[in-house]
């Protein structure tokens, strides 16, 4: 009996340096956030994201399954509808916009899963941990060192200055100080970085007591880069516990009740952690006088139901922002919680939030529509858990905007591909266990 004839893949996977190199390049691409204006209407986002990923697809060319281009293509057409029967066509040029640079960021999202897949556990994590600690370490040298007067020079350089974030005085109010921007358009930036980069390694790291140096990475990041959006590294580790800790091992039921009790108790530490540290703005947000909050979580969801009731087949349409502005401007003028004294300069910078922007660009019918569509992809790309994905999804869209960007879909196939990496380690590791169980072990070679 040989390992193939049990389902144990022998040939080692590892990527070339080449191939690594690219995936950082991808992550950094996703990090800076840097754009380039290919036409007056379409800018090329995420660009070293934009670069790598294609040349990633390129070197993978022979790895992509008819299965998986069937239901990318399947995904891209059920858009391509989408902004076909919105309502007014006049705005069709501003959606087939949307639809180009949301299927540039699932085309190169795409590329990065299929290397991911080629990777061994340990390279990615590696890869991960260390863009983790570099953050650590250059937010703490912005902090007390020269660094932030290179940082701030050069984010004047690469970022517009209508993304620049200038709120530094309030900041300080908030937290005591002037949070880290560390090269990136703000310290929203850094953190959702940290935060996405932190729960993919967590996946994939193949290291025994990866929760403890997880939650270490946690606190360290609430001391030196504080902000909201690392409660969510909290709440991530609840969809890995439950739906992928331990997926290819015998769940007894004891097993299922024991992660489920973990889970519960994260989601109380989240919410004691939120409570302590970050009473000052959670006393802004009491008041009714933080911006943020409403742009990013509570105006999008208003937004969304207002669209359910006006628009429900079929939305917006990708990037519709201008073909509702009205109907924002008048859901958050009647909502309690929108103070007229906050600016609004541009309609699209108040709709921050990519999972309720998924039900305002589509609709409710259509909304439906395409997380089945997007489901049965995920499906099609040998995802274990295709709830996994869509938690992690759902749990970074309240920190992060931009639908059809590629930060967006990289989320949700960085979750695909690591989840995969990390049971499928877990099976070939028992498919080893049960072989030397079964064969002697002069014949197990």
């Amino acid at each position: 009996m040989t390992a193939e004839a049990i389902g144990l893949e022998t040939p080692a996977r590892r990527l070339t340096g080449i191939d690594l190199a690219l995936i950082a390049l991808f992550l950094i691409g996703l990090y800076l956030g840097v754009s380039l204006q290919i036409t007056s209407k379409i800018p090329l986002t995420c660009a070293p994201s934009g670069f790598a990923g294609l040349i990633m697809l390129w070197r993978r060319r022979d790895d992509i399954q008819p299965r998986h281009l069937a239901g990318l293509l399947g995904v891209v057409a059920l858009y391509l509808v989408s902004i076909l029967i919105a309502t007014d066509l006049a705005f069709l040029s501003k959606r087939f916009t949307g639809l180009v640079q949301l299927t540039y960021g699932l085309v190169i999202g795409y590329g990065l899963f299929l290397t991911l897949l080629r990777a061994e556990r340990r390279q990615i994590a590696g890869i991960l941990l260390g863009f983790c600690i570099f953050i650590i370490i250059g937010c703490v040298l912005e902090n007390h060192t020269g660094l932030r007067a290179i940082s701030d020079r050069v984010r004047e350089k690469i970022y517009d200055s209508g993304v620049v974030y200038d709120a530094d005085l309030r900041d300080q109010l908030l937290y005591g100080h002037i949070r880290p921007k560390l090269f990136t358009s703000e310290p929203s930036a850094v953190t959702f970085a940290y935060t996405h980069y932190c729960a993919a390694w967590l996946v994939v790291s193949p290291w025994r007591w990866k929760l403890p140096i997880y939650l270490g990475l946690v606190g360290l990041a609430m001391i030196v880069l504080p902000g909201p959006t690392l409660v969510l590294m909290l709440l991530l580790m609840i969809p890995y516990l439950i739906l992928l800790s331990g997926a290819n091992r015998r769940r007894s039921p004891t097993r299922i009740v024991g992660m489920i009790a973990l889970s519960v108790v994260v989601l109380g530490i989240t919410v004691a952690v939120g409570q302590s540290l970050f009473a000052a703005r959670l006393a802004e947000l009491s008041r009714g006088e933080d911006a943020s909050f409403f742009y990013r979580f509570t105006g999008p969801m208003l937004v969304a139901f207002d669209i359910f009731r006006h628009f429900p087949v079929a939305g917006a349409g990708l990037t519709g922002e201008s073909f509702i502005t009205d109907n924002v401007m008048n859901v958050y003028m009647n909502s309690p919680s929108f103070q007229a004294a906050w600016r609004i300069s541009r309609i699209g910078d108040v709709l921050t939030n990519y999972f309720w922007l998924h039900w305002i660009y589509l609709g409710l019918v259509g909304g439906v529509i395409m997380f089945a569509a997007l489901s049965v992809w995920l499906r099609m790309l040998g995802v274990p858990s295709v709830l996994y994905c869509w938690a992690v999804w759902l749990i970074l869209g309240q920190a992060s905007g931009s639908y059809v960007g590629p930060k967006t879909w990289a989320v949700l196939l960085i979750a695909a591909g690591t989840s995969i990496l990390s049971t499928r380690a877990t099976r070939e590791q028992l498919a080893m266990s049960r072989w030397q169980s079964l064969v002697p072990p002069r014949f197990a070679t």
